[in-house]
């Protein structure tokens, strides 16, 4: 485990690693409601660079636990800032969101309770987003005199469009799970029990999976932003290099022997 602690001296995020599944879990851990600090930040980019080199984890977990994902920034930090560190805030965050964004493996965010502001902007940074059905999601910044620092104007409009990004954050509304799963900021509902364990079942099966998973994620981030042209030519980079992989080989040859569906690859 790598972790770094608060100010009270407690640590505030975990990793935990299973080399038999594949998986890891980044946990949050700052009591009640995982409110978003700097030493938070710190800790996940700490760890995200951790598990980005890690070839024994073929798949992420993120979560806050069993009650709450995170309600957001600590607001009672927000006093103490001006505008030179109000934008340093900003860039802090935004590097941490960028840091599980980019992360190799496939992430999956376990949301349980509350994921409003700064939390809802983490968990916007993994693949997919899994929650309870009495959870609540928004960004209410603009409740506050402010507006999203961590990314929620740019990864909301690109997952809900421009329309319900708008008023959300225009309003400050939050939403519950229903709505949230109707507007694609979430893939799937379960009950708060089932939540955790869906999520790291969920993530066992991209962890089977083979090697091009990786490369198929960094054709969509890499080519999300650019013309079609330039964004073909690197699916067409990320296509060759899977052919350099022994899962591919793995795959082929079990097709043809056995039909799809039937390898058992390796992640490399």
């Amino acid at each position: 485990m790598k972790s770094t602690t608060d100010s009270g001296g407690r640590t505030v995020v975990h990793l935990e690693r299973d080399t038999e599944t594949g998986v890891a879990v980044i946990r949050l851990d700052r009591p009640k409601v995982n409110a978003v600090n700097a030493t938070m930040l710190k800790e996940i980019q700490d760890i995200c660079t951790k598990v980005a080199s890690d070839q024994a984890i073929r798949a992420v977990v993120l979560t806050g636990g069993s009650r709450h994902f995170a309600a957001g920034a600590d607001i009672a930090e927000f006093p103490d800032l001006d505008k030179n560190r109000a934008l340093s805030l900003s860039q802090n965050f935004n590097n941490t969101a960028l840091a599980i964004e980019n992360l190799p493996q496939i992430t999956i965010s376990a949301i349980n309770g509350f994921a409003l502001g700064g939390g809802l902007e983490l968990a916007l940074a993994t693949d997919f987003r899994i929650a309870a059905n009495d959870t609540k999601l928004g960004n209410p910044e603009v409740l506050l005199g402010i507006i999203p620092g961590g990314g929620a104007t740019q990864r909301l409009t690109r997952l809900a469009g421009v329309t319900i990004a708008k008023d959300l954050i225009y309003t400050g509304r939050t939403i519950d799970a229903k709505e949230a799963l109707a507007c694609n900021l979430i893939s799937a509902i379960f009950d708060p029990t089932e939540v955790q364990t869906e999520a790291v079942k969920m993530a066992e099966g991209y962890a089977s999976g083979p090697a091009s998973l990786q490369l198929a994620k960094q054709a969509i981030l890499k080519g999300l932003h650019l013309p079609l042209e330039e964004a073909v030519a690197i699916e067409a980079e990320m296509f060759a290099a899977a052919f350099d992989t022994e899962d591919s080989a793995i795959g082929v040859q079990s097709f043809l022997a056995n039909g799809p569906g039937k390898a058992t690859f390796t992640g490399r």
